[in-house]
This record gives C-alpha cells, structure tokens and sequence, in this order.
C-alpha cells in the first residue's frame, strides 16, 4: 500500500489540494500499477514562518521582496 506524503506551504484552496491528491493518486497507480484504492495519500500544510532555505524562512523572504518593491531596492 503505498503511502504518499506532500509537505507544502499553506495557503492553497480545497480544491486545489483535492486536485493534488487527486492527481497524485492517478500518477501512483499509473507507476506502480497498484489498485487505486490502496495509494494513501497525506497532505501537510506548513506556515510560512516554519519553511526556510538558507537559513531564511519563506515568510522572511516574501517580507524582502516586498520592502524592496516598495523602496524601490534589491530584495537579499
């Protein structure tokens, strides 16, 4: 029974996950060529504040990009 684990920044529509899974599942029983009914599959949601690369989290990020659209400077 496979079991598929998507860990994503939070801020996506029911739909849009539901279409996730949705798509996922098809792909796993595509691949594997399993019954659909045995492919599980968990979705997490994270906020912005618990996601980083390089020691930033996405929620610092997106503030850069921000302050510097608005000031009219170089986000780091």
């Amino acid at each position: 029974m496979p079991l598929i684990e998507v860990t994503m920044v939070h801020g996506r529509t029911p739909e849009e996950i539901r279409s996730l899974i949705h798509e996922v599942t098809r792909a796993v029983v595509e691949a594997l060529d399993v019954p659909q009914h045995s492919v599980r599959v968990a979705v997490r949601e994270l906020p912005k504040t618990h996601w980083a690369a390089g020691d930033v989290t996405i929620a610092e990020r997106e503030a850069a990009t921000e302050a510097a659209t608005t000031t009219g400077g170089a986000a780091h």
